[in-house]
C-alpha cells in the first residue's frame, strides 16, 4: 500500500482545514471520512497491509486523537463536549477504517460503517445540548433517528453481500434465495427507519395538547402505517 500518498492525502486535508480558521477536532467526522474514503481508493488497497503499516496506522491515529483532545481543553461548556465527542468519533471511525483496510471483510466494512454512524451522533447529541424543552426532545430524535437509519443499511448491505457470496458458489436457485434474502434485508431496514422517523414525529407533536395533539398524533400514524 502506498503510504507516502495517503499521508500526502492526508496532509492535504489537514491544511485546508487550517486555511479556513478550523481546528481538527472542529472539523466534521463526514468530511473527515470523505477524506479517508478518498485515501483509501481502490486502487490504493489493492495492495496488501502489512503489520508494521497497520501498527503504524493505529498508532498515529491515536497521537491524531490524543492532540486533538487536547486542544478541546481550550474551549469550556458544551463546545468543549463537542470538541471531545468529535475526537473520539474520529479515532474511532479511523480504527475501524483502519481495521477493514488490513482485514477487508463485509463484517470489518459493517463495523466501520457503524463507527461512522455512531460517532456522527455523539457529536450530534452534543450539538442537541445547545437547546432546550421540546426542541431538544426533537433534535434527539432526529439524531438517533439518523443513527437507526445509518445502521440499517449498513446491516442490510451486510446481509446482501453475504447471501450473493454463498449464491455465488452454489446454483441459480440459491442465487433466488440470495434474492430473496435482499428483499428482507431492504423491508427490515425500511421497516426500522420508519419505526425512527414516527418516533421523530411522535416527538414533535408534544408541543400541541388537546385535540391537535390527537390530530397530529393521527396524522403521524397514518403517515408512518401505525394503529
Amino acid at each position: 500500500m502506498n503510504w507516502d500518498r495517503i499521508e500526502g492525502n492526508w496532509k492535504q486535508v489537514r491544511g485546508n482545514v487550517k486555511q479556513k480558521g478550523m481546528t481538527m477536532n472542529q472539523f466534521n467526522i463526514g468530511t473527515i471520512a470523505v477524506a479517508i474514503g478518498l485515501a483509501f481508493s481502490a486502487g490504493a488497497i489493492a495492495q496488501s497491509m502489512s503489520k508494521d503499516e497497520y501498527k503504524a496506522g493505529k498508532d498515529g491515529i491515536s497521537a491524531e486523537y490524543k492532540s486533538a483532545n487536547a486542544n478541546c481543553d481550550s474551549f469550556a461548556g458544551n463546545a468543549k463536549d463537542r470538541c471531545k465527542a468529535e475526537a473520539k468519533g474520529n479515532e474511532k471511525v479511523g480504527k475501524a477504517e483502519l481495521e477493514f483496510r488490513y482485514k477487508p471483510t463485509d463484517k470489518t466494512r459493517y463495523e466501520a460503517r457503524v463507527a461512522k454512524a455512531q460517532a456522527d451522533y455523539s457529536v450530534a447529541k452534543e450539538q442537541c445540548d445547545d437547546k432546550a424543552g421540546n426542541v431538544k426532545d426533537v433534535c434527539l430524535k432526529e439524531a438517533k433517528a439518523t443513527e437507526i437509519s445509518a445502521k440499517a443499511d449498513a446491516k442490510a448491505q451486510m446481509r446482501i453481500s453475504d447471501a450473493n457470496k454463498t449464491a455465488n458458489q452454489k446454483s441459480t436457485t440459491a442465487q433466488m434465495k440470495a434474492d430473496e434474502k435482499a428483499v428482507g434485508a431492504r423491508k427490515d431496514a425500511a421497516e426500522d427507519k420508519r419505526d425512527a422517523d414516527f418516533a421523530v414525529a411522535k416527538e414533535k407533536c408534544d408541543v400541541y395538547s388537546g385535540d391537535a395533539k390527537d390530530l397530529c398524533m393521527n396524522e403521524a400514524k397514518a403517515q408512518y402505517g401505525k394503529s
